[in-house]
């Protein structure tokens, strides 16, 4: 078995795990579905909390699925809301479409959350987005404006794709394109590992573990070229925008990226977590969960 089958081989299996998983969150009251992006991808949607209440969609980052959000999903802080999570196009569940365009091009990333917004009927959701998230919500903003939106939420996010912006890690960043397995899966472990400043217990940082171990290859080979409109997203849009990030964030460069946020939109707001890495929402949830629901209670207010 080549290393590529190898990979395919496990991914298969983890597609199947998850698969079990989502019968048992449908038991327990989540609302699992699919909605289709506009070049034909398959985005797998999941939803809990409160179905009348107020929709916040939460889009993961780079390697992650909605599992990510465990800790806001099963908040008491947060049930009031609909709360609404999804896996991005090469994540978890969701398809994962053989083109390297297919993940360079930022529009059809823009194009999954437009569909999760209309095929959840979620009107005016406050959009959560994390590290590769909040890029995807930029290119979101850059495609179809704010007018859909009550307000976004940046979490450990990347700005732009800039060297100023972000943390080199060569070592791990090359080594999770190798075809070599042990090499692609450690590498893998490395890059979970620089999420946190604070490591999770054992169970969550497995989780997290498989949860990129699922992720295609394609899309970790091409995704670094995504391109991404930061002044006709983040600098046009006219919602409240919240930026929080930890301040020992080993992957994004947090005063760079908090600056250039703050001179293509002067209106950002910014919540610095002292005790956090690349991950506040899971290092220090209760805060971050009590934030968040000040923030999206001042954003349906206007």
């Amino acid at each position: 078995m080549t290393s590529f089958k190898a990979i395919n081989h496990w991914r298969s299996w983890f597609v199947g795990l998850a698969l079990m998983s989502a019968s048992v969150l449908a038991r327990a009251g989540v609302e699992p579905y699919t909605v289709t992006a506009p070049d034909g991808v398959s985005i797998a949607v999941q939803e809990a909390g409160d179905p009348n209440g107020q929709p916040i969609i939460f889009i993961h980052g780079l390697l992650g699925s909605h599992l990510s959000w465990e800790k806001q999903v099963n908040s008491a802080e947060l049930q009031r809301y609909r709360l609404i999570t999804y896996d991005m196009r090469g994540h978890g569940i969701s398809g994962q479409p053989e083109r390297a365009d297919a993940y360079s091009d930022g529009r059809r990333w823009a194009d999954d959350l437009a569909a999760v917004i209309a095929g959840s009927g979620a009107r005016q959701p406050v959009v959560v987005g994390w590290s590769l998230g909040a890029a995807v919500t930029t290119n979101y903003l850059a495609a179809y404006g704010d007018e859909k939106i009550a307000g976004a939420v940046y979490v450990g996010g990347v700005i732009e794709l800039k060297p100023e912006q972000i943390t080199p890690r060569p070592h791990a960043y090359s080594r999770m394109a190798s075809p070599d397995l042990k090499t692609h899966l450690d590498a893998e472990r490395e890059f979970v590992g620089l999420c946190f400043a604070t490591q999770p217990d054992a169970d969550t940082f497995q989780r997290l573990l498989a949860n990129a171990a699922m992720a295609s290859e394609n899309m970790q080979n091409a995704v670094h070229g995504m391109s991404l409109d930061a002044p006709k997203g983040l600098g046009a849009m006219h919602k409240p925008l919240l930026l929080i990030y930890g301040a020992r964030d080993a992957l994004v460069q947090v005063e760079p990226s908090f600056n250039r946020a703050k001179a293509l939109n002067p209106r950002v707001i910014g919540k610095f977590y002292p005790n956090s890495g690349h991950s506040p929402f899971l290092e220090e949830a209760e805060r971050f969960n009590r934030d968040l629901s000040a923030f999206v209670e001042d954003a349906i207010k206007r």
